[in-house]
């Protein structure tokens, strides 16, 4: 599906949803308010759309937002964080708001909370998009559901420590976003229903990678009580010198003077956005912004040498799924024609952050594998060598620490409606959050997406209501067993399935994009 035609399935459903009309809810029910802002019915439920919940100054932390003020329908979504992508959407540096949906705003309720943060790397995305819509979610897992916006790209992550006090936080303020958010969750979210003793987080993607992160951030420390991360992870954060350099990088393609810090200070948002086509002096491709170890806000890395000690202790689910590198190395672009056997190592080696002779690989697949075509090899040597390796570090890492309350899983149903995705990365939103009809899903609304969705909602819901998936057969994750959920059309426990994979991987150290 083009950008255009995805946006264009986004704008029409949110049209119809916006004239739809209104469910019994709110004809039965006295409508349901929190501070300045008034509940409407969603699917059954109440949805709080656009709640502000901080204010910042460009570069600077952010502050809290206060609940009170004159009334405002909560009706829909704030503006997201100035970006390249997503340019049907409104924009603005001014982004700091939630969304909440929940099935009964009564204090007495005490429902567990579940925290989203959408992926896009640290660069794009939001949770407007209609996969993350939480009604869903929320009236079948009888859970609260929050989504989260906050500042990405430079505004969130530009590393300006080196410039003086004043930016003593940059590096790390889309981090301090989510860290006010959850206060706000903590202070405010039993006034609609949900348990502020019970709150997890889970993201997708970038998502994920900023949960990994905030598991050792002091800060964030109590605000969360369970967490999953899908196809997300961030084993080490930018070290300050990387993170200089792309300063630099940044600031050369805006013309700024290397020491023009109150120029990019002051700026027009869109120049500055602009500026993001710049190439990354470290790794090339587009300039990366992410967390900074400043050894303040972020005093360690997330994963390395070791788990994070304050997080040990929160359970934890981590997923991948099975050919991830489906969903942005397309099997219909460029990079896939005329692939053979001749050129299938050279293709592969931008793809991958693994340092292993790529001929070398391609005959220990071969072996492995004799009846997989190069397309085969290709998607599967480029997922174990870029987007998987993060997940099995941190799961082991957590095994090696002795945190028993992790459990993992690989999604490896493939699409049904694209026969050439695959089970690609990103296809497991729809089936958390039950958005399978919703635009940009490849799940398909067939009795076995639904199974699987079933099985897949309860096993993240029962992880925020106890601190454990609500499946049985579901073991934890040991070394050496690596017990492993499979989700596909059966759902069935492996141990360390794609062993053979990780443990050809694991013969040289992963690169984790940023560092």
């Amino acid at each position: 599906m083009t950008d255009l035609s995805r946006r264009t399935l986004v704008k029409s459903a949110a049209v119809l949803a916006a004239t739809a009309p209104l469910p019994s809810l709110a004809r039965s029910a006295k409508t349901p308010r929190i501070g300045r802002y008034i509940a409407v019915p969603e699917s059954g439920v109440h949805a709080f759309k656009g709640i502000r919940y901080g204010r910042a100054e460009r570069f600077a932390r952010p502050v809290a937002e206060p609940l009170e003020g004159p009334a405002i329908t909560a009706a829909k979504f704030g503006p997201i964080c100035p970006q390249r992508a997503m340019a049907g959407e409104p924009q603005s540096e001014d982004c700091l708001f939630l969304n909440v949906w929940t099935p009964e705003a009564d204090p007495r309720a005490k429902r567990a909370v579940m925290v989203y943060f959408h992926g896009g790397a640290y660069t794009t995305g939001s949770v407007t998009d209609p996969l993350t819509h939480g009604a869903k979610l929320a009236a079948d897992g009888d859970v609260v559901v929050v989504t989260v916006n906050h500042r990405l790209n430079a505004l969130g992550y530009a590393w300006l420590k080196p410039f003086g006090a004043r930016y003593a936080d940059s590096g790390n303020l889309g981090q301090l976003d989510l860290i006010l958010a959850l206060q706000w969750v903590r202070e405010h979210i039993a006034k609609i229903g949900g348990d502020p003793a019970r709150v997890m987080v889970f993201g997708q993607s970038g998502g994920g990678a900023k949960i990994a992160t905030l598991m050792a951030m002091p800060a964030a420390k109590g605000l969360f009580h369970a967490a999953a991360t899908m196809s997300g992870q961030q084993v080490q954060a930018s070290g300050p010198a990387h993170a200089w350099a792309r300063t630099q990088a940044f600031m050369a393609a805006l013309k700024l003077a290397p020491g023009d810090v109150e120029g990019l200070r002051t700026m027009q948002i869109e120049r500055l956005v602009e500026g993001l086509a710049a190439t990354d002096p470290i790794m090339g491709g587009g300039v990366y912004f992410g967390p900074v170890l400043d050894m303040t806000n972020l005093p360690r890395h997330p994963f390395w040498p070791d788990a994070a000690p304050q997080s040990l202790g929160v359970p934890m689910i981590l997923g991948n799924v099975r050919e991830e590198t489906r969903a942005f190395l397309d099997p219909r672009g460029p990079k896939l024609q005329g692939l053979s056997w001749e050129n299938l190592a050279a293709r592969m080696v931008p793809e991958i952050k693994i340092d292993l002779d790529p001929v070398w690989v391609v005959e220990q697949y071969r072996a492995h594998e004799p009846g997989w075509t190069p397309e085969q090899v290709y998607y599967a040597a480029t997922t174990a060598g870029r987007s998987w390796p993060g997940q099995v570090i941190e799961a082991d890492a957590r095994a090696a620490a002795g945190a028993g309350s992790t459990w993992v899983y690989q999604l490896d149903r493939p699409s049904p409606t694209d026969p050439l995705r695959g089970a690609a990365h990103t296809d497991d939103i729809p089936y958390v959050f039950g958005t399978l009809d919703a635009p940009g899903s490849y799940s398909g609304t067939d009795d076995a997406a639904r199974r699987l969705s079933g099985a897949m909602m309860r096993a993240f819901t029962g992880l925020a209501k106890t601190g454990r998936p609500e499946l049985a057969q579901w073991s934890p994750y040991r070394l050496p067993a690596r017990e492993t959920m499979v989700f596909g059309d059966t759902v069935r426990v492996e141990n360390d399935p794609r062993r053979w994979q990780r443990e050809l991987w694991a013969r040289a150290p992963y690169v984790q994009p940023g560092v």
